[in-house]
């Protein structure tokens, strides 16, 4: 990645010595200023430091925009992609440096630059030192630029724009970004998700009980204690130091009633069987928080959250922990239906780390993941409520139907991303969305800090969802 990788204890006053040294020596004035909320992202200089076969090539651009590596490719006659993030952290921390400051000086590479950052006085750049920035004007970063190669490679953001609130456009624009960006055949795949490949006659028949109001603990003890595999699974989460059940559990039906409760035990057995029939994945964003291991803990905090908000507003548990576990799903499916396209919204997500992935899917494939995730839970004949939490959950000013699964997931998610768990930007959590649910901020903490004590366990669980689907018995 080309974000701030080494986060300090507290903010950095200096900018790292080889910075102040190599401003010295090109004769540039050393002015820092603290990364603050509010600075116009025009002004702020996002570097990445991409490769191919060729070697190495560092690309300055604005914030305001996206980075478009097929435009870049045009106009550098390159196939640049992104340097692994292992082997920009070792280049960083020889240097002494926690982030990649967008200075040609600062590598031997060649240097390509969207000549629209100029268009700015000023110009706020990485100093090297998580939190601190380099300011610096226009005539001396033109300057530093001499020998680099200016072009225009970059989408600005004002020209992509996501369908946040408009769900009943959601099957239209589907189908219209199937018919003008890909393969007609890629709609009837999509159509046929659900079977492909198909469900086993256990996911089958616990998508039917979580559909039947009158089921019983005797039905899903009697589904779980069928599958091996499942029933470990169950005994594992009731053994997990998260649920703190008292004595030892012996048996499926015990876990059940005692410990975990009918809603989470088919919570947690349909969302394992909704994402394991989907291909794995290959991400390299997944290096941090693996896909499975993100919506565990999501779930998990959602479960705590849920349980403090007041009686008389509070969702149904069992709804709320199973849309933080499927929160992301339309990933998964981006990663299923469109896999060549999926690999290049990878490679973008890692190269504007700066921007929340919606912009990227919107500005390659003209859809997001909530919108076909959302899609498809509805085609699934899933809860509106579940449908509601996946379509809305990036937008904190939502107060519309089922509000408050939407918000459980966008404050969970930013939650844990505070403490660098799932990828993307962590938002600011409006004082609004607090009290639409009825909890603290400091409530809101006291269930992460829960969640956090229970890592290693809810690493565990994860791991049981990543398992490949041959593990599963054959039936």
């Amino acid at each position: 990645m080309n974000e701030c990788t080494i986060v300090p204890a507290e903010q950095p006053s200096t900018a790292p010595l080889l910075i102040q040294q190599l401003l010295r020596r090109l004769a540039v004035p050393l002015r820092t200023r603290p990364e603050e909320p509010g600075i116009p992202p025009a002004q702020r200089i996002q570097a990445v430091l991409l490769e191919d076969n060729l070697g190495a090539a560092l690309v300055l651009y604005p914030r305001n925009q996206l980075l478009d590596l097929k435009r870049l490719a045009a106009f550098s006659e390159r196939q640049l992609g992104p340097v692994r993030p292992e082997r920009l952290k070792r280049m960083l921390s020889r240097h002494g440096l926690g982030c990649l400051p967008a200075l040609p000086a600062i590598t031997s590479s060649p240097c390509l630059y969207d000549e629209r950052l100029l268009e700015q006085p000023v110009l706020l750049i990485e100093s090297g030192a998580p939190g601190l920035l380099l300011e610096i004007g226009r005539e001396h970063f033109q300057m530093l630029l001499a020998k680099a190669r200016p072009g225009r490679f970059g989408e600005p953001l004002g020209n992509i724009r996501p369908n946040l609130d408009r769900p009943g456009d959601d099957s239209s624009e589907i189908d219209q970004a199937v018919k003008t960006f890909t393969a007609r055949r890629i709609q009837q795949r999509l159509g046929e998700t659900m079977e492909i490949p198909p469900l086993t006659r256990t996911a089958q028949r616990i998508i039917k009980l979580r559909a039947n109001p009158n089921a019983t603990i005797e039905d899903i003890t009697s589904v779980v204690e069928t599958d091996p595999a499942l029933a470990a699974q169950v005994m594992r989460w009731a053994s997990s130091p998260l649920y703190a059940a008292p004595g030892k559990v012996r048996s499926v039906e015990e876990a059940i009633i005692r410990v975990l409760g009918f809603d989470l035990v088919i919570n947690l057995a349909l969302g394992l069987a909704l994402g394991r029939h989907l291909s794995q994945l290959s991400d390299p964003n997944q290096q941090n928080t693996p896909y499975w291991q993100q919506a565990i803990y999501t779930a998990a905090l959602i479960e705590g959250l849920t349980r403090m908000i007041p009686a008389g507003q509070r969702p149904e548990t069992g709804l709320a922990y199973l849309g933080g576990l499927l929160h992301n799903f339309g990933y998964l499916l981006l990663a299923h239906i469109f896999p060549p396209h999926f690999n290049l919204i990878c490679q973008h997500l890692e190269t504007n780390p700066h921007l929340w992935h919606g912009h990227i899917e919107q500005h390659l494939l003209g859809i997001t993941r909530e919108q076909i995730g959302s899609w498809m839970m509805r085609n699934w004949e899933m809860q509106e409520e579940i449908f509601t939490a996946l379509r809305f959950q990036n937008d904190p000013d939502y107060a519309g139907p089922h509000c408050a699964y939407a918000n459980l997931v966008y404050l969970a998610v930013n939650l844990l991303r505070g403490q660098k768990i799932g990828h993307g930007l962590e938002q600011p959590i409006p004082e609004a969305l607090y009290q639409r649910l009825g909890i603290t901020a400091e409530q809101a903490e006291d269930a992460l800090q829960k969640v956090l004590r229970a890592e290693a366990a809810l690493r565990e669980m994860a791991s049981q969802f990543q398992q490949s689907r041959d593990d599963e018995p054959q039936e």
